[in-house]
């Protein structure tokens, strides 16, 4: 993967906390995948479990990408990310009811309070959210949050059940970074939700949304 480009970064922090309040679309990136932060924009992110994916797997998914046009290489990334995480790769630990409703009662906590809850999916190691964050707050924020006070709780509960030894932490749950996507129109926003709730369909896990 790309090194990760630090070269502006005050500008770049300045820059998001500067739309957090003016709501002007600010395109950033850290050398790696570009982000577009607005609260009135709607997006759709996904976020993985930090053993979910090894390094030298997307290390191989870049290099197989690279015959791939520039502009194309992105998506067809995500593509392959998403193939391998419906796999069920990794620990998979949210399969477990209790951390499950921990991760969608986090998505659920600050509804109508810091952002507008469309669609969420809680899989066995990745998660989707789509989501509109309201004034004064940025997508890099809002999931800062999540994974903080998610990624404390389920370190102690894998500690608790002695799958890791030493003193819990967050950097150990969840993997740097996510995928984001904005919201372009109406059908873009239909299918991204009917891909939310169909995942765990695709995936094998259920056999219809409902379920």
């Amino acid at each position: 993967m790309a090194s990760v480009n630090m070269e502006g970064y005050g500008t770049l922090r300045a820059g998001l906390e500067e739309v957090g309040t003016s709501g002007a679309p600010f395109w950033w990136d850290r050398g790696y995948l570009p982000h577009i932060e607005s609260h009135l924009l709607k997006q759709h992110v996904c976020f993985r479990l930090a053993d979910s994916l090894p390094l030298h797997v997307v290390a191989e998914m870049w290099a197989e990408l690279q015959a791939t046009p520039p502009s194309l290489r992105n998506a067809a990334m995500e593509k392959r990310v998403m193939t391998y995480l419906d796999a069920g790769h990794g620990s998979c630990v949210l399969r477990e009811p209790e951390l499950a409703s921990l991760v969608q009662d986090a998505f659920i906590r600050f509804h109508g309070v810091r952002y507008t809850l469309h669609a969420w999916c809680v899989m066995p190691n990745h998660v989707h959210v789509l989501y509109q964050a309201l004034e004064g707050w940025t997508m890099s924020r809002i999931i800062a949050t999540w994974k903080s006070y998610t990624g404390r709780r389920i370190s102690e509960w894998r500690q608790r059940a002695g799958l890791v030894s030493g003193v819990p932490t967050v950097s150990h749950v969840w993997q740097r970074g996510y995928f984001d996507r904005y919201i372009r129109d109406a059908g873009h926003y239909a299918n991204a939700v009917d891909y939310i709730h169909q995942n765990p369909v695709t995936a094998g896990l259920v056999k219809s949304a409902m379920d």
